[in-house]
């Protein structure tokens, strides 16, 4: 009989967004490796199952945007998967995805019934809550769900070598720790589909924000940045796709911009066309939130794309886009960002090509998934 994992994350295709899209690919590598593969996230639209991959799925509370995301939203995926952790064929081994209390649930039931579990960190979650302001026993309380279910780990899974070292810094043997990267769909984020570079209006530009907008983002700084370079170039355009906490703020914030555009959350491959076109693509993250460890799938779908990156802030974005020539990183502040959109100007067809060679090269969701995968199939040999 083929070996068992299980999947337990609160979101799952059809939700958009970097973790639905980074399980998926795991269960594809492990199901190419010869998994059997058990995905227990929530419910939506119907959608089907991938070869080798079948998903489970129980009702859940929402978010005005659709999101499950903040306490109760969590709880009502927890609490039910205790008992769906406990019933059913024993798998061989157990994949959980934040928040904390699904590490420490899905600890609790694998601690049940002798089963070992890999807790896939794409952030450090304690850091977020700081950057949110929560209450100092809420805090205390995500500090020690997320070591409980760290330090119970066979394997611990980080998207960066600083998430790696900030997590056995916390208590976790460095001997369960891998890093195993992070990226983007190259096929559906790819260049748009004819080279021949288009005539563009006096004073057109276009920037364009894709992704996740929440308080350690602070993709604020774009609007009010932009709000600036419309004066002197009143063909520009600002487009923020995405969703998050942020956004209602952002709405109101660019009230009375002209050119900016936030539609919300829209299919990938929109997302792509978006990016595709554009003359510059923007990543932000506040400095001191704790997030300075992450790396923003953003640059690599921006570059996937053949689109230079302003990235705005400092941490793990920042040195990325430094060390690999990918655009310009100016500090989280509107002037010095008005002032790279000045400089910004359409990528010839070469340096699209340039950027895209290297997202392929290193910023691939398949690749990183067969990581992930090498890893969870360590626990089982």
């Amino acid at each position: 009989m083929s070996p068992l994992v299980r999947i337990a994350t609160r979101t799952y295709p059809p939700d958009v967004g970097a973790a639905p899209f980074r399980l998926r690919a795991l269960a594809r590598a492990l199901a190419g490796r010869g998994c059997d593969v058990e995905v227990l996230t929530t419910t939506g639209p119907p959608t089907p199952d991938d070869p080798g991959v079948r998903t489970r799925r129980a009702p859940v509370l929402r978010d005005g945007d659709g999101a499950v995301r903040g306490y109760l939203p969590y709880l009502s995926f927890d609490v039910p998967l205790t008992a769906r952790l406990l019933t059913g064929r024993r798998p061989d081994v157990v994949v959980h995805e934040p928040p904390p209390t699904t590490g420490v649930v899905t600890r609790l039931a694998s601690r049940l019934r002798g089963i070992p579990y890999v807790s896939y960190l794409p952030d450090v979650w304690s850091q977020g809550a700081v950057a949110a302001g929560a209450p100092r026993p809420v805090l205390r309380g995500v500090e020690l769900a997320e070591q409980l279910a760290l330090r119970g780990a066979a394997r611990v899974l980080a998207v960066t070598a600083g998430m790696a070292e900030e997590v056995v810094r916390g208590g976790v043997d460095p001997d369960r720790v891998r890093v195993v990267g992070n990226g983007v769909d190259v096929e559906v984020f790819r260049p748009a589909p004819d080279s021949t570079p288009e005539v563009a209006p006096e004073g057109a530009f276009h920037a364009v924000y894709s992704g996740t907008m929440s308080e350690w983002q602070g993709a604020g700084v774009f609007v009010r940045a932009f709000a600036e370079l419309v004066r002197e170039r009143p063909g520009a355009r600002l487009t923020m796709v995405g969703g998050g906490v942020d956004v209602p703020r952002l709405r109101e914030l660019a009230r009375g911009v002209p050119g900016v555009e936030l539609p919300g959350t829209v299919p990938p491959e929109r997302a792509a066309a978006l990016l595709a076109r554009a003359d510059v693509a923007l990543a932000s993250l506040v400095p001191g939130t704790g997030y300075d460890l992450m790396s923003p799938t953003k640059i690599f779908a921006a570059t996937a794309c053949g689109t230079p990156v302003l990235f705005a802030g400092v941490g793990s974005g920042a040195d990325l886009v430094r060390a690999h020539d990918l655009g310009q990183v100016v500090a989280h502040d509107p002037a010095a960002v008005a002032e790279a959109l000045r400089r910004s100007a359409s990528p010839s067809p070469s340096r699209r090509r340039e950027l895209r060679r290297f997202a392929v090269a290193h910023g691939s969701l398949a690749a990183a998934a067969e990581r992930a995968a090498d890893a969870v199939l360590e626990v089982l040999r």
